[in-house]
């Protein structure tokens, strides 16, 4: 693996998705390769899994972070294959895959065929009570407009408004991209985050042929889905927790130390490895990292040695949100809730963002005749609702759910979980400061970064940049650097 064969000990910082996943592939490798590899992961909090934590509670399975993953993102299945936990993974129901978008306090389904950004099916969209007629005609005018600039980046809302109009921009693509980052979409990297349609403008001209195209190549499996593909949607039987445990339980014993912080990382004298003070005041060594804690975190630990890393750290933005789960007899609710959920504009000016019915999206979530909701919170353009107190959120959640979807009573329980400076954001020119910061890096010993906010924010590709990130550090060890 290098020049001596002493052991090498890799440090891996932050127990979330993407360093589970770190330290996992790394003892993949040391088992391959029968590689001499000492691997340590440290956590800051108490528990790993950063934003996924499930836990039941009467029956109901709540999901107080990500609720599932998709499959067209190879990485999070693929680990589940290598760990054997396949079976584990279940689908969503087949029934009732669309969702909901609110216009003036009132449910419309997306129309079926309409996905994330365009329509793919015409008379669906010709008589849906979710557009006017006037942006449903600017939304046509897709098919005639020219290819947009195929270099530099963009926003996600100047690309919609350049192709689709406003309204469209408004009372679709903001809600729906607002339920995956949390964003504001006039900031949001289209390259970063969305390169299909730029791909698709590029091949077809028009976004609504290539979409088109592109559901026909599919064939059935998505055609009655709105809004999202909800067919390449997954999650673990017994909530995601499932997975950060059968990931941790394959790291060596006594691998893992929660409650551990890091204060200080530093290259050692000479430019050989690191240097690490704990935040319990112990000091420990080590000859690569794979630093996979929140940006603003990890500047925090390299102000001292790395200025110019920490000063792109943090330009990192992240959105504050809210989950807030809301158990009810089914009785007590008068929508039929058929579908996975609602997405709320932020022009209707709610403090929820969306809203999940978890017991239609997937069984077992809870006990027969009874549902289960899941409410969004907050995020990039709503931050004013992440500093309501639980109370109020509560007390808002429930008014805007009755008005949505009719409450003849009062929950069974809520619980309510923060998630302060969680959501990774992708402003333009995301990219370009990712690859700033990965060329910053290699000034360094052997240092590779993972994390959500380097890579998309879904658990596969917070386990593909893990991943990513243990290979780099691997490979430039064994280079002797």
């Amino acid at each position: 693996m290098s020049e001596d064969a002493r052991t090498k000990r890799i440090v891996v910082i932050g127990g979330g998705m993407s360093g589970l996943a770190a330290a996992h592939k790394l003892i993949e490798r040391r088992q391959e390769g029968r590689l001499p590899l000492e691997v340590v992961l440290l956590e800051a909090q108490s528990r790993l899994g950063g934003s996924i934590e499930t836990a039941r509670r009467e029956g109901f399975l709540l999901e107080g972070g990500p609720d599932a993953f998709i499959t067209q993102k190879p990485w999070a299945m693929a680990l589940c294959r290598r760990m054997g936990i396949a079976e584990q993974v279940m689908p969503t129901n087949e029934k009732h895959r669309r969702a909901f978008i609110v216009r003036k306090r009132k449910l419309h389904p997306i129309p079926e065929g309409f996905m994330m950004l365009a329509p793919t099916r015409m008379w669906p969209f010709a008589f849906s009570g979710l557009f006017s007629w006037r942006g449903k005609m600017r939304m046509g005018l897709d098919l005639v407009l020219p290819r947009g600039p195929s270099e530099g980046d963009q926003s996600l809302g100047d690309f919609v408004r350049r192709r689709l109009g406003r309204e469209a921009l408004e009372r679709a693509a903001q809600p729906l991209v607002s339920g995956i980052y949390a964003s504001d979409p006039n900031r949001l990297s289209l390259r970063a985050t969305m390169p299909r349609f730029l791909e698709l403008e590029a091949k077809h001209r028009s976004l609504i042929l290539g979409m088109r195209a592109g559901q026909k190549a599919l064939g059935d499996r998505t055609r009655s889905d709105s809004g999202a593909r909800y067919s390449i949607f997954v999650t673990m039987r017994e909530g995601m927790a499932s997975l950060v445990d059968a990931v941790a339980g394959r790291l060596p014993a006594g691998s893992v130390r929660t409650g551990c912080g890091v204060n200080v990382l530093a290259p050692q004298p000479g430019g050989r490895g690191w240097r690490l003070e704990l935040a319990d005041g112990q000091r420990m060594t080590a000859d690569g990292l794979v630093l996979a804690a929140p940006a603003f975190a990890l500047s925090r630990m390299l102000k001292a040695a790395a200025p110019a890393l920490t000063a792109m750290l943090d330009e990192m933005q992240y959105a504050s949100t809210l989950t807030v789960n809301l158990a009810f007899r089914r009785e007590a609710i008068v929508h039929p809730l058929n579908a996975f959920g609602l997405v709320v504009p932020a022009v209707e000016k709610m403090a929820m963002i969306g809203a999940s019915f978890c017991h239609v999206k997937f069984p077992g979530r809870a006990p027969e005749g009874n549902a289960l909701i899941r409410a969004f919170v907050g995020g990039a353009m709503n931050p004013w609702a992440f500093d309501l107190d639980n109370a109020e959120v509560v007390r808002r959640v429930l008014a805007e759910l009755g008005d949505l979807i009719g409450l003849r009573d009062q929950p069974l329980f809520t619980t309510i979980h923060r998630w302060p400076r969680a959501m990774a954001q992708y402003p333009v020119g995301h990219l370009d400061r990712v690859a700033r910061v990965d060329a910053l890096l290699a000034s360094l010993p052997p240092v590779a970064v993972a994390g959500n906010a380097f890579a998309g924010g879904g658990v596969p590709d917070c386990v593909h940049r893990g991943e990513t990130a243990a290979e780099r550090v691997l490979d430039r060890i064994a280079k002797g650097e």
